[in-house]
């Protein structure tokens, strides 16, 4: 269900990027994102529009499907790795930059450190999907498990930035993160006009904020949702709390992308002043939504890639006749799980087909 409307470096950038607990005025906002847009400009793929007429029909709406499943890497996050690091003075990026994920921003951040031919080191559970602890060794990258050095991810990744003279470059709470993940939404408006409606799907929150100053800039009017898995709804709690809330453990979801605790500072100071809603879906609605477009629309999407969509199709937005934007924010997903999760509903004779 949808909530009501909202009420209304820690060191010099040398020691990396840090978190702002307050949101910039909106002509700054805006400005980083144009800036982002420009970095990122023939590096980032401008990832496809895709629409689906059967969609349509189903929700009786006009919906353009933004396909950062097909991004570098596989998900939106290389917007924002590469803008982080691009931004970094030259002499303090060739030291080299360290991050902690689990999963899609690891192999951002490995990638964008590898094209910038500089080392990286990335703090990731040793439960970390196979498909992005390979792919972000594959990068070149340095991995490192908290878990098994029985560190926190934040501790371990703050420890080897000092130890070893390494930027911190945050998964979403960051300027440079946030501006660089909304040329996501950015590009959708370019390419298909003014959206009524824009489905963002949330973890830490850089994702829907920096598409939130997107759709104000881009597409005045258009109301911003973000979705969350319903187990970890912290995003839509601090939402309706006006205050951050942390939950006590990391959410059991599938949607791994959104297994976090806490938004962060500078995501919902800006959520609070440009998002206009928050829902939730269960995990079953993602296992359905990721059949949908995996079987429909031919797009490998991951869960957490299908909470907009999910939202869409479970009910929890009815826009009749609107136009609504939904961003497919990553693909990363082993095809045995999905199999698995698929096989939850198929009968013995669709095996077989």
């Amino acid at each position: 269900m949808t909530a009501p409307e909202s009420p209304g470096p820690a060191n010099a950038r040398d020691a990396g990027p840090a978190p702002a607990p307050v949101a910039p005025d909106d002509a700054t906002l805006v400005a980083n994102l144009l800036a982002a847009r420009a970095r990122i400009a023939g590096v980032a793929h401008r990832t496809p529009v895709v629409t689906s007429r059967t969609l349509d029909r189903e929700v009786g709406a006009r919906v353009f499907l933004k396909a950062e499943c097909l991004q570098r890497m596989g998900a939106f996050k290389f917007r924002g790795a590469w803008n982080a690091v691009r931004s970094l003075p030259p002499a303090v990026r060739a030291r080299g930059v360290v991050t902690f994920s689990s999963g899609n921003h690891a192999q951002a951040v490995a990638l964008a450190a590898k094209l910038h031919g500089v080392p990286a080191v990335i703090v990731m559970p040793s439960t970390a999907p196979a498909p992005k602890l390979a792919a972000t060794r594959g990068y070149g990258a340095e991995v490192q498990f908290h878990d098994r050095l029985g560190e926190t991810r934040e501790g371990l990744a703050a420890r080897l930035a000092r130890e070893r003279g390494l930027t911190l470059v945050p998964p979403f709470d960051h300027p440079d993160i946030v501006a660089g993940q909304g040329t996501a939404a950015l590009e959708l408006i370019e390419d298909v006009g003014g959206l009524d409606h824009l489905l963002v799907p949330v973890g830490g929150g850089g994702l829907l904020s920096g598409c939130a100053v997107a759709a104000f800039h881009a597409s005045p009017g258009c109301r911003v949702t973000g979705v969350e898995p319903a187990a970890g709804d912290d995003g839509g709690q601090s939402f309706r709390a006006g205050q951050r809330v942390t939950l006590a453990a990391p959410p059991d979801t599938i949607a791994d992308g959104a297994r976090t605790t806490s938004v962060g500072e500078l995501p919902f100071a800006i959520m609070r002043r440009h998002v206009h809603a928050m829902t939730c879906v269960s995990d079953a609605a993602l296992i359905e939504a990721m059949r949908f477009v995996w079987e429909r629309i031919k797009l490998v999407v991951e869960p957490t890639g299908v909470l907009g969509l999910a939202a869409l199709r479970s009910g929890a937005l009815a826009a009749p006749g609107a136009r609504i934007g939904v961003i497919l924010s990553g693909g990363n997903v082993d095809p045995a799980q999905a199999r698995v999760w698929f096989g939850r509903r198929e009968s013995p004779d669709s095996a077989r087909r």
